[in-house]
């Protein structure tokens, strides 16, 4: 098998190849993710500069200036309607760079990305973001050709973006056999993106026009798979099996033997294919690599704040101004307002009978349709409700370690605007101990003699914790659920004993939950973690986490790192 380009020894170095790619063709990669705050990434940027006209974007932008729209203080000095360009329009023949790009608002990354698809606009997003579920928004990067992380990069000296020895149009397409490859390729690393497969072609192509020469060979394949397929992974490529040993077989028709051709270009398309998932391999960056080895795709959050986020009248983050009337607690958009009435105002003046053409220094004709108000979005107060098992011997180390989240939890609950409730069952029922609450010492007061021991009535707990939720979902705020159990139900759901029923009616209010649309997470910390919890996980379309060791610190850090919606934007 022919050896495959080794990986770069430093993640600038493939960054680099990246911007000469995008300053070669903008139009075809569209841009590129640069993540990692790093002297490195400015350096990148700072070559990028040289290359290419940037136009920085800022992080509250809104449509007028994205987009052009209308001067008002202009169109109220002249008189008449002044036009103004927006960022898109005058970052053409360039790109647009967004710093921050994982807060970036879903409105303005829907805007761009109608950009991207009409053409002429290119993008350069800076991912600022410390976990790995933040991420820029994906319908973003799906549109840019590279995904570069420089996080880890210990270089900045010396970048450069050296010219290409030939145009990308100067480069022949690629073939059915180089086109199957990195199809198989793709397929392997579990890249279903046609726009990924896409960029990963031109990429190639762009390669043998950065190296000079007319057509690709099998080191631009893997190149391009090294930087626009490996970093979309979201699965380890399978393992190579030993084939067993050939057994005698009749000798096939001679009809099989009448074009030998076939069967030779099949088994060169095998191993073109075998060496790019080689590649890919290699390529896939180490804390991605992690992710996968341990079975998890990667998961980007919907958003990094405490809850959910609903439209609010008065307070909260500035959205767009829409059409409607200042009432029921809503406030005029004066500025907006005046900005829809002013391209009417010479038809208006003219309906009066005035003259259209000119200068009018008089009030400006508003109308009812040229009302706007404001609008702004608030994230929902969370509650993250514990369900303990306060069954059987393991209760008193389960009360423990939940007592203590509780405290820590509530400890920061005024920093994150979160409260935090606690169900706990046991024997033949199921008790909200705790309603949801900021009070700490309220908590404590409450949690100081929690009882224990019993049959473990697995239903009801879950019943319970699910009603708490709907409550909490019904007054406007989001509800996250934590599960402390191993998940041994042997208390059915009307109280009896009896394990098979019990594991029934226990997975029956699992699904119900799931079905609800709760955040869930099943936390094992029983000396002897088995499958029972994990299936429980499954049921309820949650997380699990076996913690056989767990203390209350530990145990507070594992719902952060799961459940990173739960944490503080």
């Amino acid at each position: 098998m022919t050896p495959h380009p080794a990986a770069a020894a430093d993640p600038l170095d493939d960054a680099v190849l990246a911007a000469r790619l995008f300053v070669l063709a903008p139009d075809t990669f569209k841009g590129l993710v640069l993540r990692g705050s790093s002297p490195a990434r400015e350096a990148l940027v700072a070559a990028l500069a040289e290359a290419l006209p940037l136009r920085r974007l800022p992080g509250h932008v809104d449509d007028e200036r994205l987009l052009g729209g209308i001067d008002l203080a202009a169109s109220l000095s002249a008189g008449r309607p002044v036009r103004q360009t927006g960022l898109i329009e005058e970052a053409r023949g360039g790109a647009l760079i967004a710093g921050m790009a994982e807060r970036m608002d879903a409105s303005i990354a829907g805007r761009l990305a109608q950009a991207l698809d009409e053409g002429g606009t290119a993008l350069v997003l800076l991912d600022d973001a410390v976990e790995p579920e933040e991420a820029p928004p994906a319908g973003l990067t799906e549109r840019l050709a590279f995904m570069c992380d420089l996080s880890a990069s210990r270089r900045w000296q010396g970048v450069a973006l050296a010219p290409a020895g030939a145009a990308l149009a100067d480069i022949a397409p690629l073939d059915d056999a180089a086109l199957s490859a990195l199809a198989a390729t793709a397929n392997a690393l579990g890249v279903e993106s046609l726009r990924a497969l896409i960029h990963a072609g031109e990429t190639a192509r762009g390669l043998a026009a950065l190296a000079g020469r007319s057509a690709i060979d099998k080191s631009d394949l893997a190149g391009a798979v090294r930087l626009v397929l490996a970093p979309r992974a979201t699965r380890l490529p399978p393992q190579e099996q030993e084939a067993p040993p050939p057994e005698d077989q009749p000798p096939p028709p001679d009809s099989q033997h009448d074009d030998p051709s076939d069967g030779e270009q099949q088994q060169q398309e095998l191993n073109l294919s075998e060496i790019l998932v080689e590649a890919a391999k290699a390529a896939i960056p180490a804390g991605l690599l992690e992710q996968l080895a341990g079975g998890k795709a990667p998961r980007r959050a919907q958003s990094s704040g405490t809850g959910q986020k609903r439209k609010a009248a008065t307070r909260g983050k500035p959205l767009g101004a829409r059409p409607g009337m200042p009432r029921g607690g809503h406030k005029l958009a004066l500025i907006d307002s005046l900005r829809a009435a002013v391209p009417w105002q010479a038809v208006r003046r003219r309906e009066l009978g005035a003259d259209a053409d000119a200068p009018s220094v008089g009030p400006i004709i508003m109308r009812k349709e040229d009302l706007r108000i404001r609008r702004f979005e608030e994230r929902a107060a969370r509650v993250t409700i514990f369900a303990v098992d306060a069954s059987g011997s393991a209760a008193a180390a389960r009360l423990a370690e939940a007592k203590g989240a509780v405290e820590l939890m509530l400890a920061q609950a005024y920093v994150t605007r979160s409260e935090v409730a606690l169900v706990a069952f046991r024997g033949t029922s199921a008790e909200l101990l705790l309603p949801p609450t900021r009070s700490l010492t309220r908590a404590r007061r409450t949690l100081a003699e929690l009882p224990g021991g019993g049959g473990t009535p697995l239903a009801l707990g879950l019943n319970a914790a699910r009603e708490v939720a709907e409550a909490v979902i019904a007054k406007g705020r989001s509800a996250a659920l934590v599960i402390l159990t191993d998940g041994r139900a042997n208390i059915t759901a009307d109280g009896s004993p009896g394990r098979p029923q019990a594991a029934k009616d226990a997975e029956t209010a699992a699904r119900a939950i799931a079905a609800r649309g709760i955040d869930s997470l099943v936390v094992d910390i029983s000396a002897r973690p088995g499958p029972e919890g994990a299936a429980l996980a499954q049921a309820l379309d949650g997380r699990f986490l076996a913690l056989p060791c767990a203390d209350a610190r530990m145990l507070k850090q594992a719902i952060d790192a799961v459940q990173p919606s739960a944490r503080a934007a």
